[in-house]
């Protein structure tokens, strides 16, 4: 039986599609007996699933640099 400390591992490893199948089948067996690592379990699926949702985005490194020049200038 994994700790819960290697479920929130495993579970953040499962986010980025990095787990193995055989952690895929420990976290499921631990999760049927520890409720606290089910609902940060469903929790993080559901995080996972808003952030693919919301088809997030950052800046270009180049206007990165144009903002912080601004904000120098200004300062």
């Amino acid at each position: 039986m994994k700790t819960c400390k290697d479920v929130e591992i495993i579970c953040t490893k499962v986010q980025y599609r990095e787990a193995t199948f055989v952690e895929k089948i420990k976290i499921r067996l631990h999760v049927l007996f520890c409720k606290t690592c089910k609902t940060f379990s469903k929790k993080n699926t559901k995080l996972t699933a808003l952030c693919s949702e919301a088809n997030l985005r950052t800046l270009p490194i180049e206007e990165k640099e144009k903002m912080k020049k601004k904000l120098k200038s200004k300062a």
